[in-house]
């Protein structure tokens, strides 16, 4: 079935090089109004969290550590030493601020090209906003499993852009009207699945893990597994995903939910 509405890269960014033709939908005025509504609305409920996580949160803070070798392929590493503390607080904060950020520009100064973008089948602001918030997020989750070193820090934020970038250009990648290719899609999951594997392994491999830590571990891979599954329903074109707006009030209302999950879990395990 194919998925609708959506576009092409060239139709959605302005590109040369490509005949196809731009595929625009005229979205109803009642629901851009919605929409606009909503991410005024969501701007200001991550804003005020943000503000509240600040004033109340301790100056708790996780130390990434770095272990480098002292010697030959073999050589025992020594023992990791404290790079630099990441302070939990202002982390916390920072994806919240990015959210509110992301709907304030889409409800009011960036709402013209976020509406255009939607009748065409994407929205680039998303998957920018996305690729720092979500991947601070999942830095988060890794840190409460006890993965601190530096370099495998690095890769899980190679591994969360990559699936973000993967879900960017799923939708760039597919002009409507046309059957869907999920390679992208598809790719991205895989991209996305190794930050997870890294952090069970931590925690099966923990003597002991605090309740919270795993009530944050269970609750975002559900959140962020339901990002993935509205993705599929959009472009498998399931009931009301046939309808690309849909999907994208889906999308806020996952934004708001998994940011609120793990702010909130994170303040009351460890930074009240």
């Amino acid at each position: 079935m194919a998925h609708t509405p959506n576009s092409g890269p060239d139709s959605a960014h302005g590109e040369s090089g490509s005949s196809s033709t731009t595929a625009e939908h005229t979205l109803a005025p009642d629901r851009l109004r919605r929409l606009r509504i909503w991410n005024i609305s969501l701007s200001a409920l991550h804003a005020i969290q943000a503000v509240v996580v600040l004033v109340i949160a301790s100056d708790f803070a996780i130390d990434l550590t770095t272990a480098y070798p002292a010697g030959p392929p073999g050589t025992r590493v020594p023992e990791a030493q404290a790079a630099f503390a990441v302070p939990i607080g202002i982390a916390v904060a920072v994806f919240l601020v990015l959210a509110a950020i992301d709907h304030f520009a889409t409800g009011i100064p960036l709402r013209k090209a976020y509406e255009r973008n939607l009748s065409r089948g994407i929205n680039p602001f998303r998957w920018l906003e996305y690729s720092v918030s979500a991947t601070i997020m999942v830095i988060l989750i890794a840190l409460y499993a006890g993965i601190t070193q530096v370099t495998a820090i690095i890769a899980i934020i190679g591994a969360n852009v990559a699936m973000i970038l993967f879900g960017w250009l799923q939708e760039r990648s597919n002009p409507p009207g046309g059957r869907p290719d999920l390679t992208a899609f598809w790719f991205g999951c895989i991209a996305g699945a190794a930050p997870w594997v890294a952090i069970t392994v931590n925690l099966v491999g923990a003597s002991e893990v605090p309740s919270f830590v795993y009530g944050i571990f269970f609750s975002l891979f559900i959140f962020f597994m339901s990002f993935a599954a509205n993705q599929w329903l959009q472009y498998r074109g399931v009931g009301p995903w046939k309808d690309y707006v849909f999907g994208e009030f889906v999308y806020l209302v996952l934004s708001l939910a998994a940011k609120s999950a793990l702010a909130w879990q994170i303040v009351a395990g460890s930074l009240a």
